[in-house]
C-alpha cells in the first residue's frame, strides 16, 4: 500500500493537479480582496478555499505515510507542512492577523515546480557570497552619507539633514528614483555636486549592485552542473544495469547452445 501511494504521489498528473490546485486557490485568495466579489461569491470562494486547503492536508498525510521519519529531513516537506499549519490556525480575536497568511499557500508553487525549486536552492546557496557584497555596500551607504550630510546637509536639511536621512536618499539615489531631481536641488548651491553623485552611482549601481547578479549566477551554474552530474550518474548506472543483463543473456544463451549440442 506504501509503495502504491507513493507512486500515486510521483505521477506526474498528480503533481499537475497540485499545481492546479494552488494557482485556484491563489486567484480565490486575491478575488476576496474585491467587496464586489466577495459580496456576490463570498461562500463559493469560502468553498474553495476550504477545499483546496483539505486537498493539501490530505497531500501532506499521504507524504507522511510513505516517507514516515524521512518526512522531516526534507526541508521542502517541512516548508509545505508549516504554510499548511498556519491555516488550521484560529484566525479570530489577537490571531486574525493570521488570515491574510492564507496567501501564503501560493508558495508551495517553490516546492511542487522542480525549475523554481532550483532557483530558491541556488538562492540559497549564494547566500554567503551576497552576505559579504550586503557588508560592502552597507560600508559604502554609511560612508557616502556621512560625507553628503556634512558637505550638503545645510543646503538639502530635509534630504541630507542627518545620518538616517541621508541614508534614505542615497538608498533611493542608489535604486535609481529620482536622483536626478535630487542631484538638480544640491548643484544649485554646489555645482560640482554631480562628481559625489557620479562616482556614488557608478560604484553602487553599477559595480556592487553587479557583484549580486554575478554571484547569483554562479550558484545557478554550480545547481546546473550538480544536477547534471547526478542525471549522469542516473545514466551510468542504468546502462551499467543494462549491460550486466545483456551479459547474463550472453551467458545463458551459450549455456543453452551448450546443452542443447551436448543433447
Amino acid at each position: 500500500m506504501r509503495e502504491r501511494t507513493a507512486a500515486f504521489l510521483a505521477r506526474e498528473s498528480f503533481q499537475r493537479f497540485i499545481v492546479g490546485v494552488i494557482l485556484l486557490n491563489a486567484a480565490t485568495l486575491g478575488l476576496e480582496t474585491f467587496p464586489a466579489v466577495v459580496a456576490r461569491f463570498g461562500h463559493l470562494l469560502t468553498v474553495v478555499d476550504h477545499i483546496a486547503l483539505y486537498v493539501f492536508a490530505v497531500e501532506l498525510i499521504a507524504k507522511i505515510y510513505v516517507e514516515r521519519s524521512r518526512f522531516l529531513r526534507d526541508p521542502w516537506n517541512v516548508f509545505d507542512a508549516t504554510i499548511v499549519a498556519i491555516a488550521f490556525l484560529p484566525a479570530t480575536g489577537g490571531l486574525s492577523v493570521l488570515r491574510s497568511l492564507r496567501i501564503l499557500r501560493a508558495l508551495r508553487l517553490l516546492s511542487v515546480v522542480p525549475s523554481l525549486r532550483r532557483v530558491v536552492s541556488a538562492l540559497l546557496r549564494a547566500m554567503p557570497g551576497m552576505s559579504s557584497i550586503v557588508v560592502l555596500l552597507g560600508l559604502v551607504l554609511y560612508v557616502a552619507a556621512v560625507m553628503a550630510t556634512k558637505l550638503y546637509g545645510s543646503t538639502s536639511p530635509e534630504r541630507f539633514g542627518s545620518l538616517p536621512t541621508s541614508l534614505f536618499t542615497l538608498y533611493q539615489t542608489m535604486t535609481g528614483d529620482d536622483w536626478g531631481n535630487i542631484a538638480r536641488e544640491v548643484m544649485t548651491r554646489h555645482p560640482s555636486a554631480w562628481v559625489f553623485f557620479t562616482i556614488f552611482i557608478l560604484i553602487c549601481t553599477f559595480v556592487i549592485l553587479n557583484l549580486f547578479m554575478a554571484v547569483v549566477v554562479s550558484a545557478m551554474d554550480e545547481e546546473n552542473a550538480e544536477e547534471r552530474a547526478e542525471e549522469r550518474a542516473v545514466l551510468e548506472d542504468t546502462s551499467e544495469h543494462t549491460q550486466r543483463i545483456l551479459d547474463e543473456l550472453a551467458e545463458l544463451r551459450k549455456e543453452v547452445a551448450e546443452l542443447r549440442r551436448a543433447d
